[in-house]
């Protein structure tokens, strides 16, 4: 099995940025049930699952909001098929939260909990937004708080069953096994946004995220040279930092044209203390049409360096303190292109729904690495050896469903 911590937050990240982001102005969200369906499916890896989204005002100045969110997981990814075995498995998350509005102040906190059969998940967050300069300004502040716990699961020899590794994290003061290990995180953002004029809205997002512990997955491995080996090399488990700290600023302009539709540009920087750098820019379009359709396309570009201590294959084992094949962790460019429509709709004889939308959105997704080899060609053809086999490219497609009704 194979743990892909950083593509299921991001999952989880979207969802949650579109449908249960806090208010960050002074009005409440309006009282709303969303039913999502979504899927990945790309580099031997398919995610998909549904999730349901309530959001309700209880009085004019406190509303609640719920989720469940469920990804059922597929993999025989590149990885897996070097240094581990396909697996199968779900995550479930839920969320609660709440939001209260005191005038010109919105106040917003949540809990956010996930579980897996390898990994668990707690998440707070708090955050407060002000409207300011007769409603054309809005500043808003988040504190986000993570505890999670790693776990190692392995196929039992005798049952044939999956289950954690009751020793992967070493042993307690008394000498007794323990089962998982931990990894914590901390988040604060600041956020300006700001109508510059009747038809140009501008916003300003700065991130700082810290992490501590165990920062890995325990089923990744890196590669060194053996000769003696029958490929040219061996396996070894990675070994990172146990802390990180990241940096992250973006700007975003969106521009409404005379017609009703709308152009957007961004660009996001990013930085870290494990030297990545990257860079993120995307456009997009939004246009309605028919009087109940809206359509919208996009475009984004991402490009990143390596991580200081990753290699796709080290020169003998041992080589450095710290070693990581983690692709995410490696130099690439990628490019996604994506299309939607909406599609407002009356639901009849249902006199308590003020609206109704069905929305689809597709996505595809191409990423160039150009420095982690696709290690499964190695003996394939007697020119690819170790070190020399072909750079891997991924391409994936990711379809989101989703119906909304406002109540």
């Amino acid at each position: 099995m194979q743990l892909n911590v950083s593509r299921l937050r991001l999952f989880t990240l979207l969802f949650l940025s579109v449908c249960a982001a806090p208010a960050i102005t002074g009005v409440l969200p309006d009282d709303r049930t969303d039913a999502l369906y979504h899927r990945y499916q790309g580099g031997g890896i398919t995610i998909q699952g549904p999730s349901v989204l309530v959001q309700k005002k209880i009085t004019d100045n406190f509303a609640l909001n719920g989720n469940w969110y469920q990804d059922y997981i597929s993999s025989a990814s590149i990885d897996v098929k070097l240094s581990a075995s396909p697996y199968k498995e779900k995550r479930t998350q839920e969320s609660a939260g709440f939001q209260y509005l005191h005038g010109k102040a919105t106040y917003s906190a949540g809990l956010i909990h996930s579980t897996e059969p390898d990994y668990k998940s707690n998440t707070t967050y708090y955050s407060i937004s002000q409207d300011m300069f007769g409603d054309l300004t809005t500043l808003s502040m988040t504190y986000k708080r993570g505890w999670d716990k790693v776990y190692k699961d392995f196929k039992d020899p005798t049952t044939g069953q999956i289950r954690n590794d009751p020793a992967f994290g070493g042993l307690d003061k008394d000498n007794n096994p323990i089962s998982f290990k931990d990894a914590d995180h901390r988040g604060y953002s600041i956020g300006l946004s700001q109508i510059l004029t009747r038809t140009l809205i501008g916003s300003f997002n700065y991130e700082v995220l810290t992490d501590q512990g165990y920062l890995q997955s325990p089923y990744r491995q890196i590669l060194y040279l053996n000769p003696l080996s029958g490929k040219g090399f061996t396996l070894a488990d990675q070994i990172y930092p146990n802390t990180r700290t990241s940096n992250a600023g973006s700007v975003q302009l969106k521009y409404y044209l005379p017609y009703r539709a709308a152009v957007t540009g961004s660009y996001r920087y990013f930085s870290d203390t494990w030297g990545i750098h990257a860079h993120t820019a995307e456009v997009g379009y939004t246009h309605p049409a028919f009087k109940k359709w809206i359509f919208d396309g996009s475009f984004r570009f991402y490009t990143q360096n390596a991580a200081s201590f990753f290699s796709d294959l080290f020169p003998r084992a041992n080589s450095q303190n710290f070693m990581a094949r983690d692709r995410e962790l490696a130099a690439f460019n990628s490019y996604t292109v994506g299309v939607g429509a909406s599609y407002d709709f009356p639901l009849p004889r249902n006199p308590w729904v003020n609206r109704s939308t069905f929305s689809v959105r597709f996505d595809h997704l191409l990423i160039d690495y150009k420095d982690y080899r696709n290690a499964l060609l190695i003996g394939a053809n007697p020119d690819w050896t170790a070190g020399n086999e072909p750079l891997y490219k991924l391409n994936a497609n990711i379809l989101q469903a989703f119906l909304s009704v406002w109540f």
